[in-house]
């Protein structure tokens, strides 16, 4: 398959030479008795210990994230890919919102200049990173990014790439991630895990037998509110933890949606069939793209898929959750292909260690639960229709979507509890990924880790396609009593990216 890597030659001159002649640099410098970081000022990371990235799926949150790398020493952004060269119609927070970040990024208040909407792709991204990189050379010029339409491509070609970062629809976290790490690479990828339950085991087995590091994009991971909530837990802060209530005000986007009966023209510059991937061939429409993909059954996983790995890592880590036994769901209109309006999904957990049996019910498309009786009148119940209230036989902890801001009721059970010192603290959601990279610990949100919850977020949505309760067997990876559920733990991949998940 040809892409644009022809046209990289004349807009890169390092070429493959980038890190090779950057680290030669380095080696001159050897012979002096001067650091590095003296030469280089606080904060110095010489060019040939830098971690070089490339970053897939450069839309409107894959440039955020990319930004946010690019902050970063100790990496360095050598490629970006994406299907879509580049287009002005993507969502974002707010007006102007991609835009700004840009131009706070590169101190650039002229960036972007006419553009008429939130404009990404990886045209912009290279542009972006050359950019970012020419304010810190004496010329003022950087051509040391590539751009790629395919990222099998990006991976073969870039010969000194150390790690990727995965921002690319739900369809393609797992195919990308999966041959990354077989070719030796680090793996950082977008929330949800994975599009599958199936994906997720294989991607956590896969990240077990390279030893890369992996991690996935949930920075609430190693916030201090999940850490507090873990030690407030631990302390039987509530007493023992029966129920867990969790509710999100997505989505935003479309769903409760039907198959539309025409086709739109494909946009220039966009490579429908590589969108596609895995996923059954259909006609190009607008209904899909951009972000709407989510609501859609063949890329995406809905409200759950989008926010579940935020706040049920946190409901994980702190009641030591593993796999539940029982899954059941309920919802709006359902639909053939999409997921529906508004949906209440429920999750029975087992006994761990000291800690009882817990149920989890999530909601989302403005449902929510009932307002506890304990709460004072005025009291808000949960920030901008989003929260997290676990109830145990002592009291109760109202917190954020993802753990924030825990608070305790009823007073009289906060102004009695004394919190325990926090044990275990992070050096940062990214940091945590650069340095497992460089040998450190693996990252709190490694795919080992997040794969459970992957499972059982998939589970859910089974359950919520289904209508049945289901039984689930973790250590058989079965549905016991379902067998269309079971035969929904994964996808009939277009292609051979089935090979690509499945090992062969």
């Amino acid at each position: 398959m040809k892409n644009g890597s022809e046209s990289n030659v004349a807009n890169r001159k390092e070429g493959v030479s980038r890190r090779t002649f950057l680290g030669g640099a380095a080696s001159a410098l050897a012979f002096s008795i001067v650091p590095r970081h003296v030469l280089g000022g606080p904060g110095y990371v010489a060019p040939s210990d830098r971690m070089t990235l490339a970053c897939i799926g450069v839309g409107a949150q894959g440039t955020r994230v990319m930004m946010d790398f690019l902050k970063l020493p100790q990496v360095q952004v050598i490629a970006v890919c994406d299907v879509n060269r580049q287009s002005s119609d993507y969502s974002e927070w707010g007006t102007n919102e991609l835009r700004d970040k840009v131009r706070a990024l590169l101190g650039d208040p002229g960036w972007g200049g006419k553009l008429t909407g939130p404009t990404a792709g990886r045209d912009p991204a290279r542009q972006i990173v050359e950019a970012h990189y020419g304010k810190q050379n004496a010329s003022g010029a950087y051509h040391g990014c590539a751009a790629y339409n395919d990222f099998r491509e990006a991976l073969h070609q870039e010969k000194d790439l150390d790690g990727v970062v995965v921002c690319t629809p739900d369809h393609w976290h797992a195919p990308i991630s999966i041959m990354a790490m077989k070719m030796g690479k680090h793996v950082y990828c977008q929330k949800p895990m994975s599009h599958s339950a199936v994906e997720a085991r294989r991607m956590a087995e896969v990240a077990r037998e390279t030893k890369v590091a992996t991690q996935i994009a949930v920075a609430n991971s190693a916030s201090p509110a999940t850490r507090a909530l873990e030690e407030w837990m631990w302390a039987h802060a509530i007493g023992p933890v029966h129920r867990v209530e969790n509710w999100s005000s997505r989505p935003f986007w479309p769903q409760a949606l039907d198959r539309p009966d025409h086709a739109d023209a494909i946009p220039d510059g966009f490579d429908w069939d590589l969108w596609l991937g895995p996923a059954p061939e259909r006609p190009f429409s607008h209904v899909y793209l951009p972000f709407v993909w989510r609501g859609w059954f063949d890329f995406g996983n809905g409200a759950l898929g989008d926010m579940g790995q935020y706040s049920f890592d946190t409901i994980f880590r702190m009641l030591k959750l593993t796999a539940p036994t029982t899954i059941q769901a309920s919802s709006s209109k359902p639909y053939k292909e999409s997921f529906p309006a508004a949906s209440l999904i429920h999750w029975e957990f087992p006994a761990r260690a000291d800690m009882p049996p817990v149920e989890i019910n999530w909601y989302d498309g403005g449902l929510k639960p009932p307002r506890p009786d304990i709460l004072p009148d005025g009291a808000q119940f949960g920030a901008e229709n989003e929260g997290l209230l676990v109830v145990g036989d002592l009291g109760m902890i109202l917190a954020g979507f993802e753990g924030e801001s825990p608070k305790i009721l009823p007073e009289s059970r906060r102004m009695a509890f004394v919190p325990p010192p926090i044990h275990r603290h992070s050096p940062g959601h990214y940091q945590e990924w650069i340095m497992a990279a460089k040998g450190g610990s693996p990252t709190l949100a490694n795919f080992e880790f997040e794969a459970q919850i992957g499972e059982a977020l998939m589970l859910g949505n089974i359950a919520l396609r289904t209508g049945d309760k289901l039984n689930w067997d973790s250590e058989n990876f079965k549905v016991t009593n379902s067998s269309a559920a079971q035969a929904m733990l994964s996808f009939d991949y277009r292609g051979d990216w089935g090979s690509v998940i499945n090992g062969a």
